[in-house]
């Protein structure tokens, strides 16, 4: 199933956690709806910028989620949020272009090293009840926890 010009179900449901332990992350008409939404306003305006776009997390259920460690509260579990990365682009450039380009609920530069340009990812969240342009850079603090800053610097 086909969510956008270039974004299948498929891509955006497949979990290798889910596959390692036997679960099924199949999600709810409500949910596709959801990741239809996201794919057309986020991913797709990305990817017809920047070329093709790597999600290595899309949908989780909440089974999936509970064992990657994500908030109970994630918008992974309602469809409404993806990881992703364009390969040989760096993760600043691409969220530096949503933030300034796209509508977006959540927006998150996680775990990125300045001199490092493929390293961590772009989280983004869209849920077209709550377009609020939040955008956050995630690191590690010293006791190993992440912190959340404002801004992409």
């Amino acid at each position: 199933m086909r969510l956008s010009k270039n974004f299948t179900l498929a891509e955006m449901t497949k979990s290798q956690m889910a596959i390692r332990n036997g679960i099924d992350n199949t999600p709810s008409q409500a949910e596709i709806e959801n990741m239809k939404k996201l794919a057309n306003m986020v991913l797709q305006p990305v990817r017809d910028r920047f070329g093709p776009v790597s999600i290595s997390s899309g949908f989780r259920s909440v089974s999936v989620n509970s064992l990657v460690g994500g908030s109970p509260n994630s918008d992974h579990t309602r469809g409404m949020a993806a990881d992703i990365e364009v390969p040989g682009v760096s993760n600043l450039e691409v969220a530096q272009w949503i933030a300034e380009n796209l509508q977006f609920t959540q927006l998150i530069l996680e775990f990125y090293t300045d001199d490092i340009p493929d390293s961590g990812w772009v989280h983004v969240a869209y849920n077209e009840n709550k377009i609020v342009n939040e955008i956050l850079r995630a690191t590690r603090g010293a006791n190993g926890r992440t912190i959340y800053l404002k801004g992409l610097r």
